[in-house]
């Protein structure tokens, strides 16, 4: 095919490929949104042990998984494909393990809350990097055009919001229902919440894994380098480099600023019971503005795109901390502006990281999605964790105490680690993405190169 033609994507296939990131972002945002609140002020255990037991998750056997598995997928052979057979045979098992990770008992202290949160959230932590590194790696296999990659992106982002609002907004409102309407206790009600999230997450996979099927491509030699040669050939990439070095930054921001979340508007603004529908706003202010910041990029490329949606929610985040105690109404308009600038956050990457595996396959002659996805999934979970984990440090370090009137320090460390650190971390990833090398000029270049065709001049 040349580089002058658009490869397009049935819309069919674009729908039903979206499907399963509706499931999988439903539970990305309860944890990132509830998964600290629920293990302090419901199970009662101490915030900065918590927060520790989380990232110990990550630094051991999740910095294994990630890459591990996407190398076992890129070297799959089987009659449903490399992928598919991990959405297959690995949505119910997820859908188990979410129910388990809100089902641990409360009364937990010291070395055994520490090894349950542990455990659990390994055993979690495992299958979804299976289902959800396979099911990225079929983005790259899909199309092999630049902004037909950006639209399939999009499209499969809206669901991606939708199972986010989902996530954030139903985590509590779910857990209230069974509160109210079985009598159920907090604990009790959050487990039955796990296990309705855990059933929504399997089904939505198991669609995509039924309806969408892997593409072969006639010019793809598929990986056969040794593990760690193959891990160490991603680092050799620039753009990757370049491109990961970013997203770490503008990801750790947000991660730590949806775990605080909950926290500043309960006990800075007063605003508890409006903690869905700020949540609400912000998500469906991401959701409208996912199509509009495509058209962006068709102008000005996806990397300067990225930077500029970055810096729009990093001014708006920075200008919680200027807000005084009390309820303020401002909050709504600081959640749309966020909305909007982080909305790009949800478009940009994901459909730059197929460019990079194709760099990746004219420097190695194969074609790796897998591994690259499994470090991508490995820092996405990092910077997950890591800003859970800082977070709950931050709690600890200014005197948080759960479920009281907090002191003027303890509002302090909310205040600061929700607006200031947050907008400073964005603002250190923006030259990586005003400066990213792979341009649409340069990406037909490329893909001409690729398939054998001459190069085409800018």
């Amino acid at each position: 095919m040349s580089t002058n033609q658009r490869e397009k994507l049935p819309t069919r296939t674009k729908l039903f490929y979206g499907v399963a990131d509706s499931g999988i972002a439903m539970l990305t945002a309860s944890l990132q949104f509830f998964l600290l609140f629920f293990y302090t002020d419901v199970l009662g255990i101490d915030p900065g042990l918590a927060g520790t037991a989380l990232l110990v998750s990550k630094l051991t056997w999740d910095a294994i998984n990630d890459p591990l598995f996407g190398y076992i997928s890129d070297r799959t052979r089987s009659r449903w494909g490399r992928r598919r057979p991990y959405l297959l045979f690995g949505a119910v098992p997820l859908g188990l393990a979410v129910w388990l990770l809100y089902s641990i008992p409360s009364g937990l202290t010291g070395a055994a809350a520490f090894l349950t949160i542990l455990f659990t959230f390994w055993l979690f932590d495992t299958l979804h990097t299976m289902v959800q590194v396979a099911y990225s790696s079929l983005t790259p296999e899909l199309t092999h055009d630049y902004d037909e990659r950006t639209s399939l992106t999009v499209v499969r982002m809206i669901f991606s919001v939708i199972g986010y609002i989902l996530g954030a907004a139903g985590t509590t409102a779910i857990a209230g229902l069974f509160m109210k309407a079985m009598g159920w206790t907090e604990k009790a009600a959050y487990s039955g919440m796990g296990a309705v999230f855990g059933l929504i997450a399997m089904l939505t996979v198991l669609t995509t894994a039924i309806k969408v099927r892997e593409r072969p491509r006639a010019e793809v030699k598929l990986s056969s380098l040794p593990p760690i040669p193959a891990l160490l050939q991603t680092f050799r990439n620039r753009p990757f480099r370049q491109l990961v070095a970013a997203f770490f930054v503008s990801s750790f921001s947000f991660a730590l600023m949806t775990a605080l979340l909950a926290f500043y508007l309960t006990y800075h603004l007063d605003m508890e019971a409006q903690v869905p529908i700020v949540l609400l706003v912000m998500l469906a202010t991401i959701g409208i503005f996912l199509f509009p910041w495509k058209l962006v990029s068709d102008r000005i490329n996806k990397g300067p795109s990225y930077a500029l949606g970055l810096l729009i929610a990093c001014l708006a985040v920075i200008s919680t901390f200027l807000f005084p105690p009390g309820p303020n109404s401002l909050i709504y308009l600081v959640a749309f502006v966020a909305g909007l600038g982080f909305s790009g956050q949800w478009v940009f990457p994901w459909s730059m990281l197929p460019d990079v595996i194709e760099h990746d396959q004219l420097a190695t002659g194969e074609r790796r999605e897998g591994i690259y996805y499994g470090v991508w999934a490995l820092v996405t979970k990092f910077t997950d964790a890591l800003g859970i984990a800082v977070s709950g440090w931050a709690l600890s370090l200014f005197g948080y105490v759960p479920n009281v009137v907090q002191t003027e320090q303890a509002r302090l460390g909310i205040r600061l680690f929700f607006g200031p650190v947050p907008a400073i971390a964005i603002i250190l990833s923006l030259p990586l993405l005003v400066w990213y090398p792979i341009t649409r000029a340069s990406h037909a270049q490329l893909r001409a190169r690729l398939e054998g065709g001459p190069s085409e001049t800018p």
